[in-house]
This record gives C-alpha cells, structure tokens and sequence, in this order.
C-alpha cells in the first residue's frame, strides 16, 4: 500500500498521480482526514494513559502519608480518567481500522513514464516480433487451414475436452488429454530450463492464508475474483506471485542478498466473475490454468533491470515457439492496482484472429513490500528499507497452447509443434489425427 506520511506531506502529489489512475481527489481527501482524527485520538489516548499511571502514583503516595480522604478522591478520579483513556483507546483502534482499510483498497501510484490514459484503448503498443522479424521477413498472414479455432482442433484430434472438463468441474475448466497434456508438461519443462540460470525453482502451496493474499493486493479489492476455502479461511491463489511475495515476509534482508530471483510454476484459479459478456470458447478463459511466474525482491536501483530482465526472458520464450506477438505498454488507468508500470506481452492468434495476452510483467515499488513487511538493511548503514518487488508470467500456457495449436494446425488436420520442444516431445514433434 501507498506509504501513509506520503499522503500526509504531500496530497497534492498523491492526487495527481492517483488522478491519472481515474481515483478521485476526495478519496485522499478522506485518507488525510482519517490519518489526522487518527493521529489526534492517539495523542488524546496516551495522554490520558499517562494521567492515569500519574493519578496511581499520587493514590499510592496519599495512601503511605495516611491521608484516606485524598487517596479515594485520587482513586475516583483516576477511574474516571480510565474509562477515558478506554473510551480513547476503543477511537483510537476504530480508526486505526478505517485508515488501513481505506489504504488496502487505494492502489498504487503510476510510475511517472507509465502512459497516460483511461483504458485498454490507451495502452501503447511498443514493438511488434515474428519469426523472421530481425532479418526482414514481412509480417506472417495466417493459411486458411491455421484460422480453425483451437477448441475446433482440440476436439478433432482428441488432446482437449472442453465438455469433459465442465462433466468434472463446471464451465470454463479445461481438460488436457494425450498429446494436449504433454505439450503442456513440455512448455512448462522448457520454461524452468530456460531461467533455472538466475531463477530458483520453488514449488510454493497453492492454498494460502488471507494474510499471504493481502499483502500482494489480491485482498480486499479482489476477494470477489477468488476462490475462497472458507471452512479453512484458505485461499486458491490466482498466481505464483502471491506465496513469492510473502516468503521473506516480515524479514529483514542484507543488501548484498539482491536482487532474489524465484520461479515458480503452479495451478492459478480465478473465477472470471467479470467475465460475462466475453468471449469464453476454448481456453481464452478459464478458471483453472497452469503457469510459470518469474519473481524478485530487489532494491530501488536494481528494480529496472530486474524488470527488463523479467521481459526479456518471457520475449525469449515466445521467439523460442516462434509465436507472433506483441509489447504493450499498460496506461495509467488500465494498471493492476497494485503495479506501478506494466509491460503486457500479446499474442496473435490465428483461429480466433485475437491477440491474447500471455504475460504482464510488473514493477510494484514497495507497494506490496509495506503490506507484506519486507525490508533490507542497506550496506552503507542507517535504517532497514522496504524492498521493490517484481514479477512476470513466462509464461501462461493455455493461452500459448491454444496459439500453438492455431499456428501449427497442418492441412492435413494435424498439428506441427516448435522444434524447441523436440527435448521433451521427440524428434518430430507432430499431432496427428487418429
């Protein structure tokens, strides 16, 4: 969450900032008179702390000079001031919970070279890759044999089960089969091989207490989006992202332990709730899907390289599967609440003729470190510092899966998968009909 002395030395930059991100102007209004009532009733309750444990002292001395009459009007009076100092003290802790509530549902501030903008409309495509690119082929046109929908392909060849996976579970679940699931296994192979050079593997749980979920931002402002054990107070996780960001929580790092680079593949879950009205065929929108999350705890001054690097892994995959894609520059108002700038990487998918977004590659400041607590001790001395955090997709495979099946689909019906994947597919690569 957004650092409370900020708001309360300089609104006005708040607001600004806040402002591009279409949050209005009287919403940190409300913060700063919260923190001022807050600050006052804390003041007003120490106080009175103090009058309490001075009047008990002055009872204690009246008592040992035999003086009876003054110790029990000392000892009335110093009820009174008790229940004062409760009454503040109940204020105090009332308003202790609004500040943070409104602080865990106020998102970050944009970084300054985030776009300006609304929406999606806004957002600014960057660059533009596909096989080919960097020595002057021109940009691929799908054959009308790759403009089949993959849900189509799915089916004929037997390796997804849309209608399976809702028999199981309910719509919007896929079912992987045969050669569909290995193809799964593979990416997720390739991944992990790709980044186990800077990246630790970590196989993290993926049903998480409220407090792991709210120290990244998921909670309060997206319990709806989630899925929520409640006999247990258990949550699904969405992402890797969450356990990643809590692992150190509430420690104190050494400087020269940064950047910590962490990779995780896991099962992500969300309902979708905002999803009606959308396209939901095939795997453009599940609820259960697997993914690779590239993870860092990093300094100030090595978060931008941190999140170059996260990019750059997450392109290298897509050039390695030779997949068309995209780098879109996410404008203020379309940020995730907790990032403070976001690359989203897009692939173009033939059969649905849809760009899909496979990766967002974020920078969150210390936003989520303030919730989650966690810090490092700098190496030229002075105070602990809140760490930046960082993550990024590389990648999420069921929309991969569904762009590899779309621009692989053959004549014949069959399927050609990158050759990057032979280690784990085979020589030939191929998915035939049956």
């Amino acid at each position: 969450m957004i650092d409370v002395r900020l708001i309360r030395e300089d609104p006005e930059r708040v607001k600004a900032a806040l402002g591009r991100r279409g949050v209005p102007a009287e919403d940190v209004d409300a913060i700063v008179r919260l923190d001022v009532e807050h600050r006052a009733a804390l003041a007003r309750a120490e106080q009175l702390r103090a009058r309490v444990k001075s009047l008990s002292r002055d009872v204690g001395e009246a008592r040992r000079r035999g003086d009876v009459e003054g110790a029990a009007g000392l000892a009335d009076e110093s009820r009174r001031a008790g229940e004062e100092e409760r009454d503040a003290a109940t204020r105090t802790d009332r308003l202790a919970i609004e500040l943070r509530a409104r602080l865990l549902t106020t998102p970050n501030l944009p970084a300054d070279d985030a776009p300006d903008g609304a929406g999606p409309d806004d957002n600014v495509v960057r660059r533009t890759w596909w096989p080919g690119h960097d020595d002057g082929a021109p940009e691929p046109v799908p054959a009308p044999h790759q403009r089949v929908p993959h849900w189509d392909t799915g089916t004929a060849l037997g390796i997804l089960d849309m209608a399976g996976g809702a028999r199981l579970a309910g719509s919007m679940f896929p079912l992987y089969r045969g050669e569909g699931a290995r193809l799964l296994r593979a990416l997720t192979s390739l991944a992990l091989a790709s980044h186990a050079d800077m990246y630790e593997e970590i196989r993290p749980p993926t049903l998480v207490s409220t407090e792991t979920m709210t120290s990244t931002g998921h909670l309060p402002k997206f319990a709806d989006e989630a899925y929520h054990v409640e006999r247990d107070d258990l949550w699904a996780i969405p992402t890797a992202e969450v356990p990643l960001t809590s692992m150190r929580r509430g420690e104190i790092l050494d400087e020269a332990e940064l950047p910590i680079r962490l990779m995780a593949v896991t099962q992500c879950f969300r309902r979708e709730a905002g999803a009606a009205g959308r396209d939901t065929r095939g795997l453009l929108r599940v609820h259960e899907f697997e993914k690779v999350e590239l993870f860092a705890y990093a300094t100030p001054a090595q978060a931008a390289a941190v999140h170059t690097d996260i990019l750059a892994r997450a392109e290298g995959l897509l050039h390695a599967l030779e997949l068309p894609y995209r780098v879109v520059d996410l404008c203020a108002g379309d940020l995730g609440a907790s990032a403070a700038r976001t690359l989203d990487l897009e692939v173009y998918a033939p059969g649905v003729d849809r760009w899909l977004e496979v990766s967002s590659v974020s920078w969150f400041g210390d936003y989520q470190a303030r919730r989650a607590n966690v810090r490092y001790r700098p190496e030229a001395g002075g105070p602990p510092v809140l760490v930046h955090t960082l993550n990024g997709s590389a990648l999420a495979w069921s929309r991969i899966w569904a762009a590899i099946v779309e621009w692989g689909r053959q004549e014949d019906g069959s399927v050609r998968l990158p050759g990057v994947l032979a280690p784990w597919l085979g020589a030939d690569p191929v998915i035939r009909p049956r």
